[in-house]
């Protein structure tokens, strides 16, 4: 099943965790009696542990009250740490502007039957519990299942055909017949302004429900490349045969992002294959101990990102933008292990990425929630400003 749709329909703006899709598998998942939990308190930007931050556009009395301009990001081509908010003003990028050309968005369909890789698909049956073996893992009833994922592709008006474009690969992608069209808009703005290049965007829709025990943590949580080498061998070559284009096979063009799980799976892709992608975006990244099942090389699952990956590794071809909100999720599990604090494990990472050398830009959103629909209205077309700088635009439609 294929189908197009034109840019011109309602703008669709989408959760950083599309958990709402229809599809075969959220039929087939039993009710889930999940801890109810108090809402996340506020984290101050200048506690402990934080980052030295930068308020974007503050007046000189306003910076010890860490107050952002409304409506202003960071500059798009400095790496370091930024403050945004607490007021926030949609990017005028978002809207569809006269005279711009407008690029194309295709859909199509992969069965779960058809994978080598995550065939079946599985759903638990009830939240888990803390495994007394060992506190860094939860014992979870699954059963497996059949389901469905769409593949959602935007291609710009400038893509010349057969030439291998660069693109950018996103998670928790949209639903068939709905297609999210606020990135798209904003790339037809990015590209005719020549602030980013001709990108295909793929969009790629999980396999169900959350967390551990479910299709979606199965894909997005594990510390593996099992996932990019999934897309890389199922995903992509559909794209190219089903939307008649090519995807460049040079890593610096390519991107990854997400958020929450598809935040930390969006630099997963790129930490475990940097020969394929060097460019990531994150909001609100689960960069916490949310791997099931247990894996003893990485023990904090991707907390352990900070904590051993990346001040034990040698620095990768990664430049990484990233986001989190100061309500952002704090142990939003039964474990009790100290690794469930978003805002803490984002923190740490901007930290560790600093002292290694890397190019990042990390952005506090005060008054901001989890993958915080305001703050991504806000930041997206600086983000993918940021991340895209230095790939050669003049070239990128050859």
């Amino acid at each position: 099943m294929n189908k197009t749709f034109s840019l011109g329909i309602l703008l669709v703006t989408c959760c950083a965790a599309a958990l709402a899709q229809t599809n075969k598998s959220s039929a087939a998942a039993s009710p889930q009696s999940r801890p109810q939990l108090p809402p996340p308190p506020t984290r101050l930007p200048d506690a402990p542990g934080t980052p030295k931050l930068t308020p974007v556009g503050a007046k000189p009395g306003e910076i010890n009250d860490f107050h952002g301009a409304p409506g202003m990001n960071p500059p798009a081509d400095v790496d370091g740490d930024f403050l945004v908010g607490p007021d926030y003003v949609p990017a005028p990028e978002l809207t569809v502007k006269e005279g711009v050309p407008q690029g194309k968005v295709e859909q199509f369909v992969m069965d779960s039957k058809d994978s080598k890789f995550y065939n079946p698909g599985i759903a638990r049956d009830v939240f888990g519990t803390v495994n007394p073996n060992n506190p860094k893992t939860l014992i979870v009833q699954t059963h497996p299942i059949e389901y469905q994922r769409t593949i959602t592709v935007y291609i710009p008006a400038q893509y010349l055909s057969g030439s291998a474009a660069p693109f950018i690969v996103t998670h928790d992608g949209p639903a068939l017949g709905k297609p999210d069209l606020s990135l798209p808009h904003v790339l037809d703005n990015l590209i005719a302004q020549r602030r980013a290049p001709p990108m295909i965007v793929v969009m790629i829709a999980h396999g169900g429900g959350d967390a551990q025990g479910h299709e979606r943590g199965r894909e997005y949580d594990a510390m593996s490349g099992k996932y990019a080498e999934f897309i890389e061998s199922e995903v992509l070559p559909l794209v190219e045969k089903n939307c008649k284009v090519k995807l460049t096979k040079d890593p610096e063009g390519r991107a990854t992002m997400g958020g929450s799980s598809g935040g930390s799976c969006a630099l997963i892709m790129a930490w475990y294959h940097p020969e394929w992608y060097h460019r990531v975006i994150t909001y609100s990244g689960t960069f916490v101990n949310q791997q099931w099942p247990f894996n003893p090389e990485t023990p904090g699952g991707a907390w352990d990102f900070h904590a051993k990956l990346i001040p034990q590794s040698e620095r990768k071809p990664i430049r990484l933008w990233m986001e989190v909100g100061d309500r952002d999720l704090l142990n939003p599990n039964v474990m009790r292990d100290d690794m469930h604090d978003w805002v803490e494990a984002n923190n740490r990472m901007a930290t560790m990425l600093k002292e290694k050398g890397y190019h990042y830009q990390y952005v506090f959103a005060v008054n901001a929630g989890h993958t915080d629909r305001s703050v991504r209205e806000q930041t997206l077309p600086e983000a993918l400003e940021w991340v895209w700088k230095g790939y050669p635009i003049a070239d990128a439609a050859k």
